[in-house]
Protein backbone atom coordinates (compact mmCIF):
# COMPACT_ATOMS: atom_id res chain seq x y z
CA UNK A 1 0.00 0.00 0.00
CA UNK A 2 0.94 3.66 -0.25
CA UNK A 3 2.58 4.97 2.91
CA UNK A 4 2.54 8.60 4.00
CA UNK A 5 6.02 10.07 3.83
CA UNK A 6 7.52 9.67 7.33
CA UNK A 7 7.83 12.79 9.44
CA UNK A 8 11.43 11.78 10.08
CA UNK A 9 13.09 10.18 7.11
CA UNK A 10 15.85 7.63 7.36
CA UNK A 11 19.43 8.92 7.07
CA UNK A 12 20.74 9.22 3.54
CA UNK A 13 22.14 5.70 3.49
CA UNK A 14 20.86 4.08 0.33
CA UNK A 15 21.19 0.51 1.63
CA UNK A 16 19.24 1.35 4.77
CA UNK A 17 16.63 3.18 2.70
CA UNK A 18 16.17 0.23 0.36
CA UNK A 19 15.74 -2.22 3.26
CA UNK A 20 13.10 -0.04 4.89
CA UNK A 21 11.13 0.42 1.67
CA UNK A 22 11.07 -3.22 0.55
CA UNK A 23 7.40 -3.73 1.48
CA UNK A 24 6.15 -0.43 0.06
CA UNK A 25 4.19 0.11 -3.11
CA UNK A 26 4.74 3.84 -2.91
CA UNK A 27 4.60 6.97 -0.79
CA UNK A 28 2.35 10.01 -0.66
CA UNK A 29 2.97 13.62 0.35
CA UNK A 30 0.00 15.91 -0.03
CA UNK A 31 -1.44 15.34 -3.50
CA UNK A 32 1.78 13.82 -4.84
CA UNK A 33 2.28 10.06 -5.03
CA UNK A 34 5.52 8.31 -5.92
CA UNK A 35 6.71 4.74 -6.30
CA UNK A 36 9.79 2.93 -7.55
CA UNK A 37 8.96 1.57 -10.99
CA UNK A 38 10.78 -0.26 -13.77
CA UNK A 39 7.99 -0.21 -16.38
CA UNK A 40 8.06 3.40 -17.59
CA UNK A 41 7.01 4.06 -21.18
CA UNK A 42 8.67 6.63 -23.43
CA UNK A 43 5.38 8.52 -23.56
CA UNK A 44 5.25 8.82 -19.77
CA UNK A 45 8.88 9.95 -19.64
CA UNK A 46 8.34 12.50 -22.42
CA UNK A 47 5.40 13.99 -20.47
CA UNK A 48 7.68 14.56 -17.47
CA UNK A 49 10.52 15.76 -19.70
CA UNK A 50 8.25 18.41 -21.26
CA UNK A 51 6.99 19.86 -17.95
CA UNK A 52 7.68 23.56 -17.33
CA UNK A 53 10.92 23.89 -15.36
CA UNK A 54 9.40 25.18 -12.13
CA UNK A 55 6.72 22.48 -12.14
CA UNK A 56 9.40 19.83 -12.69
CA UNK A 57 11.51 21.25 -9.86
CA UNK A 58 8.49 21.23 -7.52
CA UNK A 59 7.57 17.63 -8.31
CA UNK A 60 11.16 16.43 -8.09
CA UNK A 61 11.70 18.20 -4.77
CA UNK A 62 8.49 16.73 -3.34
CA UNK A 63 9.44 13.17 -4.31
CA UNK A 64 12.96 13.72 -2.99
CA UNK A 65 11.58 14.77 0.40
CA UNK A 66 9.46 11.61 0.59
CA UNK A 67 12.54 9.41 0.65
CA UNK A 68 15.49 11.54 1.72
CA UNK A 69 16.32 14.05 4.42
CA UNK A 70 16.46 17.29 2.37
CA UNK A 71 18.89 18.88 4.83
CA UNK A 72 21.55 16.21 4.28
CA UNK A 73 24.14 15.97 1.52
CA UNK A 74 26.66 13.16 1.27
CA UNK A 75 30.24 14.30 0.79
CA UNK A 76 32.22 12.07 -1.58
CA UNK A 77 35.80 12.22 -2.81
CA UNK A 78 36.73 11.10 -6.33
CA UNK A 79 40.31 10.15 -7.16
CA UNK A 80 41.72 9.30 -10.59
CA UNK A 81 43.99 6.36 -9.82
CA UNK A 82 45.05 6.02 -13.47
CA UNK A 83 44.81 9.04 -15.77
CA UNK A 84 44.95 9.24 -19.59
CA UNK A 85 46.18 6.78 -22.18
CA UNK A 86 42.78 5.20 -22.83
CA UNK A 87 42.40 3.49 -26.22
CA UNK A 88 38.64 4.15 -26.50
CA UNK A 89 37.43 6.80 -28.97
CA UNK A 90 34.74 8.41 -26.79
CA UNK A 91 34.34 11.77 -28.55
CA UNK A 92 33.83 13.71 -25.31
CA UNK A 93 36.84 12.39 -23.38
CA UNK A 94 40.14 14.22 -23.00
CA UNK A 95 41.80 11.03 -21.70
CA UNK A 96 41.50 9.20 -25.02
CA UNK A 97 44.68 8.60 -27.01
CA UNK A 98 42.62 9.30 -30.15
CA UNK A 99 42.46 13.03 -29.29
CA UNK A 100 45.17 15.67 -28.92
CA UNK A 101 44.71 17.09 -25.42
CA UNK A 102 46.82 18.41 -22.57
CA UNK A 103 46.12 15.37 -20.39
CA UNK A 104 49.37 13.62 -19.53
CA UNK A 105 49.03 9.82 -19.15
CA UNK A 106 50.10 8.51 -15.76
CA UNK A 107 50.57 4.97 -14.44
CA UNK A 108 48.24 3.43 -11.86
CA UNK A 109 48.81 4.89 -8.41
CA UNK A 110 50.38 2.78 -5.66
CA UNK A 111 48.07 1.16 -3.11
CA UNK A 112 49.44 3.13 -0.18
CA UNK A 113 49.15 6.42 -2.09
CA UNK A 114 45.48 5.74 -2.70
CA UNK A 115 44.78 4.66 0.88
CA UNK A 116 46.50 7.79 2.18
CA UNK A 117 44.19 9.83 -0.07
CA UNK A 118 41.22 7.91 1.35
CA UNK A 119 42.34 8.70 4.90
CA UNK A 120 42.60 12.40 4.07
CA UNK A 121 39.16 12.28 2.45
CA UNK A 122 37.62 10.75 5.57
CA UNK A 123 39.31 13.30 7.80
CA UNK A 124 37.86 16.04 5.58
CA UNK A 125 34.33 14.68 6.08
CA UNK A 126 33.78 12.38 3.10
CA UNK A 127 31.80 9.21 3.73
CA UNK A 128 32.31 7.74 0.25
CA UNK A 129 35.58 7.29 -1.62
CA UNK A 130 35.45 6.81 -5.39
CA UNK A 131 38.27 5.60 -7.64
CA UNK A 132 38.41 5.95 -11.42
CA UNK A 133 40.80 4.47 -13.97
CA UNK A 134 41.08 5.52 -17.62
CA UNK A 135 41.06 2.33 -19.62
CA UNK A 136 38.63 0.30 -21.73
CA UNK A 137 38.33 -2.66 -19.37
CA UNK A 138 40.10 -4.54 -16.62
CA UNK A 139 40.59 -7.45 -19.00
CA UNK A 140 43.82 -9.30 -18.21
CA UNK A 141 45.25 -6.57 -15.97
CA UNK A 142 45.64 -9.09 -13.16
CA UNK A 143 48.32 -7.22 -11.21
CA UNK A 144 46.48 -3.90 -11.43
CA UNK A 145 43.24 -5.59 -10.42
CA UNK A 146 44.89 -7.20 -7.41
CA UNK A 147 46.05 -3.76 -6.30
CA UNK A 148 42.59 -2.28 -6.84
CA UNK A 149 41.07 -5.00 -4.66
CA UNK A 150 43.53 -4.00 -1.95
CA UNK A 151 42.49 -0.36 -2.35
CA UNK A 152 38.81 -1.27 -2.04
CA UNK A 153 39.43 -3.41 1.05
CA UNK A 154 41.53 -0.69 2.64
CA UNK A 155 39.04 2.14 2.09
CA UNK A 156 36.17 -0.09 3.18
CA UNK A 157 38.13 -0.97 6.31
CA UNK A 158 38.16 2.73 7.21
CA UNK A 159 34.37 2.62 7.45
CA UNK A 160 33.79 4.41 4.14
CA UNK A 161 31.51 3.51 1.27
CA UNK A 162 33.64 2.69 -1.78
CA UNK A 163 32.85 3.02 -5.46
CA UNK A 164 34.86 2.48 -8.65
CA UNK A 165 34.68 3.17 -12.35
CA UNK A 166 37.06 0.83 -14.16
CA UNK A 167 35.48 0.24 -17.56
CA UNK A 168 34.02 -3.10 -18.58
CA UNK A 169 33.92 -5.94 -16.03
CA UNK A 170 33.38 -9.68 -16.26
CA UNK A 171 30.98 -11.39 -13.82
CA UNK A 172 33.98 -12.84 -11.96
CA UNK A 173 35.65 -9.45 -11.56
CA UNK A 174 32.41 -7.92 -10.31
CA UNK A 175 32.06 -10.67 -7.72
CA UNK A 176 35.63 -10.13 -6.51
CA UNK A 177 34.97 -6.42 -6.11
CA UNK A 178 31.82 -7.20 -4.13
CA UNK A 179 33.76 -9.54 -1.84
CA UNK A 180 36.41 -6.82 -1.34
CA UNK A 181 33.70 -4.48 -0.03
CA UNK A 182 32.75 -2.36 -3.04
CA UNK A 183 29.56 -0.36 -2.44
CA UNK A 184 28.80 0.95 -5.92
CA UNK A 185 30.10 0.81 -9.50
CA UNK A 186 29.81 3.69 -11.97
CA UNK A 187 29.28 2.80 -15.62
CA UNK A 188 27.46 5.36 -17.75
CA UNK A 189 25.35 4.74 -20.84
CA UNK A 190 26.19 8.25 -22.13
CA UNK A 191 23.23 8.69 -24.51
CA UNK A 192 20.39 6.84 -26.25
CA UNK A 193 21.02 3.56 -28.09
CA UNK A 194 20.22 5.31 -31.38
CA UNK A 195 22.67 8.18 -30.92
CA UNK A 196 25.41 6.13 -29.29
CA UNK A 197 27.25 5.07 -32.51
CA UNK A 198 27.80 8.76 -33.31
CA UNK A 199 29.64 9.22 -30.02
CA UNK A 200 31.63 6.00 -29.55
CA UNK A 201 32.62 3.21 -31.94
CA UNK A 202 35.12 1.16 -29.90
CA UNK A 203 32.52 -0.48 -27.68
CA UNK A 204 28.84 -1.20 -28.15
CA UNK A 205 25.81 -0.16 -26.15
CA UNK A 206 25.29 -3.82 -25.33
CA UNK A 207 28.81 -3.95 -23.87
CA UNK A 208 27.81 -1.25 -21.41
CA UNK A 209 24.52 -2.93 -20.53
CA UNK A 210 26.34 -6.23 -19.94
CA UNK A 211 28.77 -4.66 -17.48
CA UNK A 212 25.85 -3.06 -15.63
CA UNK A 213 24.16 -6.48 -15.47
CA UNK A 214 27.37 -8.11 -14.18
CA UNK A 215 27.67 -5.49 -11.45
CA UNK A 216 24.02 -5.75 -10.45
CA UNK A 217 24.12 -9.56 -10.38
CA UNK A 218 27.09 -9.38 -8.00
CA UNK A 219 24.99 -7.37 -5.55
CA UNK A 220 26.79 -4.06 -6.12
CA UNK A 221 24.79 -0.85 -6.40
CA UNK A 222 24.81 0.55 -9.95
CA UNK A 223 25.61 4.22 -10.51
CA UNK A 224 24.62 5.03 -14.08
CA UNK A 225 23.75 8.14 -16.05
CA UNK A 226 24.51 10.01 -19.24
CA UNK A 227 25.96 13.15 -20.77
CA UNK A 228 24.01 16.02 -22.33
CA UNK A 229 25.32 18.11 -25.20
CA UNK A 230 26.71 15.35 -27.42
CA UNK A 231 24.77 16.52 -30.47
CA UNK A 232 21.70 14.50 -29.49
CA UNK A 233 18.05 15.38 -30.07
CA UNK A 234 15.53 15.71 -27.25
CA UNK A 235 14.16 12.32 -28.30
CA UNK A 236 17.60 10.87 -27.51
CA UNK A 237 17.46 12.33 -24.01
CA UNK A 238 14.07 10.71 -23.50
CA UNK A 239 15.49 7.50 -24.92
CA UNK A 240 18.39 7.52 -22.46
CA UNK A 241 16.01 8.14 -19.57
CA UNK A 242 13.83 5.27 -20.78
CA UNK A 243 16.75 2.82 -20.79
CA UNK A 244 17.81 3.94 -17.30
CA UNK A 245 14.27 3.87 -15.91
CA UNK A 246 13.56 0.37 -17.20
CA UNK A 247 16.77 -1.32 -16.05
CA UNK A 248 16.04 -4.29 -13.78
CA UNK A 249 15.96 -3.53 -10.05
Amino acid sequence: SFHPAPARRAPNDFLDRERRAEDEIGRRMGATEASVRHDWTKTEIAEIFDLPLHELLYKASTVHRMYWDPSEVQQCTLLSIKTGGCTEDCSYCSQSTRHKTFVKPTPTMKVQEVLEAARRAKEAGSTRFCMGAAWRELGEKKNAFRHILEMVKGANGMGMEVCCTLGMLTPEQAQQLKEAGLTAYNHNLDTSPEHYPKVITTRSYEDRLQTIANVRDAGISVCCGGILGLGEDESDRVGLLHVLATLPE
